[in-house]
């Protein structure tokens, strides 16, 4: 409806006030704008419209998160911390406790699954170079949160106190003493006494159960907030912002929600079952998961036959043992960890996607992953013989990716990236 102004022009009806809104809703909304946040972040959040299987890892790192969270706290119900009762209580957990063995199992596997989530969803983004500008700090949270991971990972792993956590802890706890200087001061310190004990459980039990999951929670938030603040990247490697219609919003952008809450719950479906069938079938994952080692007491006059770390820090331990010298073979390890952070800028590619880049590029990421995989494997293996020559030629192909990004990303031929992003069928 329109009506005259004093010119005799047409101009539109002022619309009236419609009735307020009233109810719980509308009373929460104006002292917390719950709604606004959801608009914001979820149902106004425009989201590439070409997302594929590869884009599932994120929310299923955070459901994983979310599992581990739970069943954490009700296993720290019935925890005891200390060197004469670890091992007793979680084998109460496991026998006496109504469900504890599903819970505990749930916990064990639902470290391993959080780890195969969360280097897929690493290989995703360098897969589509989701590290690339604008998204270097995204990425730089990204891996503090990886690296937050490896210290909740490793001291969980101490806390059941079998012999295989006993023996693993010894290894790397006294990986500190080879910093120069502070080397032993720092071990005493790690340990809270002359070797692994009482004191070094309590301070692993504090820092798994309070201080690490705090940080890892904090680190969570920036990295969603990060990633909605850049936006999300996808597999052309495109940036939405930059082509909008009239009404502001991206061309090649549809609503997270309902469009890809929907598609994440399917994978998460998929997820759970899998993770079922490892929980009530092969929890311990022909000794991947938990070690046989581990279903024995804590005992510094036996050692394991062979001392190793659960599977996915065995690439870096692999790379430790590579090398004769200790001290070398840490600071390989830590240089291997710590490369991560570089990508951005060691990544000279015009393009990010994997889509439009050549041979070189494609064949170094391969090769990567393939050292990696392999890596994991010598790490489970006796460090003696062609286990030893082996572990020394991936570690070269594993750091060559990293010292020689600048050079095959700058010579590497690439294709025409699309003004637009492509939709390919999946």
């Amino acid at each position: 409806m329109t009506v005259k102004t004093a010119t005799g022009a047409a101009a539109p009806m002022p619309k009236t006030a419609g009735p307020a809104k009233r109810g719980f809703r509308a009373w929460l909304n104006k002292r917390m704008p719950v709604d606004k946040f959801l608009a914001d972040q979820v149902t106004e959040y425009y989201a590439p419209k070409n997302f594929n299987f590869w884009y599932f890892f994120g929310s299923l790192a955070l459901v994983v998160l979310v599992l581990q969270l739970v069943t954490g706290i009700y296993l720290t119900m019935f925890y005891k911390p200390g060197e004469a009762t670890a091992f007793d209580s979680v084998q109460f957990i496991m026998r006496e406790v109504d469900w504890g063995w599903l819970i505990r199992y749930l916990h064990t596997s639902g470290a391993s699954f959080f780890f195969i989530v969360v280097y897929l969803h690493m290989f995703r983004a360098f897969l589509y170079g989701s590290y690339k500008p604008p998204r270097e700090l995204l990425w730089l949270i990204g891996m503090l949160m990886y690296l937050a991971l490896m210290a909740e990972a490793f001291m969980g792993y101490v806390l059941p106190w079998g012999n295989m956590s006993f023996w693993g802890a010894q290894v790397i706890v006294n990986l500190f003493g080879t910093i120069p200087g502070i080397g032993p001061d720092l071990v005493l310190w790690v340990r809270g006494d002359y070797g692994i004990a009482d004191a070094t459980l309590n301070r692993f039990f504090s820092l798994h159960v309070a201080a690490v999951p705090l940080a890892l929670l904090g680190l969570v938030a920036l990295h969603l907030v990060a990633l909605h603040e850049v936006g999300s990247n996808n597999p052309d490697g495109i940036e939405i912002k930059e082509k909008v219609g009239a009404d502001g919003r991206p061309l090649d952008g549809i609503p997270f929600h309902p469009y890809y809450t929907v598609k994440d719950f399917v994978g998460i479906g998929v997820f759970l079952v899998l993770l079922a069938i490892v929980v009530f079938f092969v929890p311990t994952f022909g000794g991947l998961f938990l070690e046989p080692p581990n279903w024995e007491p804590a005992n510094p006059m036996s050692t394991p036959e062979h001392i190793a770390p659960v599977w996915y820090f065995t690439p870096f331990y692999a790379i430790l043992r590579a090398v004769p010298d200790q001290r070398m073979g840490a600071l390989l390890m830590l240089i291997a960890l710590l490369a991560f952070l570089f990508v951005p800028w060691l990544d000279r590619s015009p393009v990010r996607s994997m889509r439009y880049r050549g041979w070189l590029s494609r064949g170094a990421l391969a090769i990567f992953a393939l050292s990696f995989i392999v890596l994991g494997y010598l790490g489970l293996q006796p460090a003696e013989g062609l286990y030893v020559v082996l572990a020394r030629i991936f570690a070269a192909l594993y750091f060559a990716f990293f010292f020689l990004m600048p050079l095959y990303t700058w010579l590497d031929p690439v294709k025409p990236v699309p003004e637009r992003v492509v939709y390919h069928a999946h």
